[in-house]
């Protein structure tokens, strides 16, 4: 390829030694990360297509707002956020179709991760619209990358229900995975989401990473036990946080013989509840698994 070929969006110097950018013919819709945390983290190429955009699309104008008056952006910001998304979509189309090139960002990160997004993307790949990205941070690559569990795969679940039954629910399905578990959580809810975990997957290798890039990032790694501890000592972490549990450390124990065992011998001196721990804790095998089998065993004697 020759050095002066320029891609879309490639940019180089012109003769009074000024940054020129093609602009891309085609109607576009750009999606543009942006930092986590740290303001720091954006890219040359997100700064210069939020500047040349006709407009941007983010979730709250009010903390797009400080990102672009830092690095002296003045182009035009719209909410596009759940409450409104499916009202403006027609009108963000047309304004596409017209020619009018559009940057989507979100309050922190890469578009469409846990952020609105996708059903823009469906219309303009429907709609015959070209769809590019500027690419850069995300919190679920940058806590697992310091998490210090295995990143070689990963199965990633968005934010967790906050309903117990339902979270229980969304562990159990995950339970055969042999991988790194990447979450979501709220501050408020994450010792319960802890004890959850642990009902249902198991004590495995965790960590939690919180603040992210910023002057307080904080990452926690233990096991799940040893985080639950840590957090009901400490008390609910401040700020936005990513829960990451590892794959099982070794085969699950399946003899249902071996556990129906134990539980008539604990059963005997122990209640339920301890019954579960305690033979969980003995057969490595999740907690959800014990307690069904031992109301079995409970309810035969």
């Amino acid at each position: 390829m020759d050095d002066n070929t320029l891609n879309k969006g490639d940019s180089k110097l012109g003769s009074n030694g000024k940054i020129m950018t093609t602009r891309n013919s085609i109607p576009n819709l750009i999606l543009v990360s942006t930092p986590i945390g740290n303001l720091g983290d954006i890219s040359l190429r997100a700064i210069e297509a939020c500047r040349d955009a006709d407009k941007i699309l983010c979730e709250d104008t009010r903390v797009s707002r400080k990102l672009l008056k830092k690095y002296n952006i003045e182009t035009k910001l719209s909410s596009y956020h759940e409450h409104n998304a499916q009202k403006i979509r027609p009108k963000i189309i047309r304004d596409l179709e017209t020619g009018a090139q559009i940057v989507l960002i979100s309050d922190a990160g890469t578009p469409l991760i846990s952020d609105p997004g996708y059903q823009l993307v469906r219309d303009c790949i429907d709609n015959k619209i070209q769809v590019s990205s500027v690419p850069g941070p995300t919190a679920l690559i940058t806590a697992l990358a310091v998490s210090g569990l295995p990143p070689d795969t990963f199965y990633f679940g968005g934010f967790l229900p906050s309903k117990s039954a339902a979270r229980q629910k969304a562990f159990l399905e995950k339970v055969e995975l042999k991988t790194t578990l990447i979450f979501y959580e709220s501050p408020n809810r994450l010792t319960d989401c802890l004890e959850d975990a642990i009902f249902c997957l198991g004590n495995r290798d965790a960590a939690v990473a919180r603040e992210l890039t910023k002057l307080h990032e904080d990452i926690q790694r233990g096991t799940l036990t040893d985080l639950l501890d840590f957090y009901k000592k400490s008390g609910p972490p401040k700020g936005e946080l990513v829960l990451m549990i590892g794959p099982p450390s070794r085969k699950v124990n399946t003899d249902m013989e071996a556990l129906e065992t134990l539980l008539r011998k604990l059963l005997k001196n122990n209640s339920l509840r301890d019954t579960v721990k305690i033979a969980s804790n003995t057969l490595g095998i999740p907690r959800s698994i014990v307690y069904e089998r031992a109301l079995i065993v409970r309810d035969a004697t």
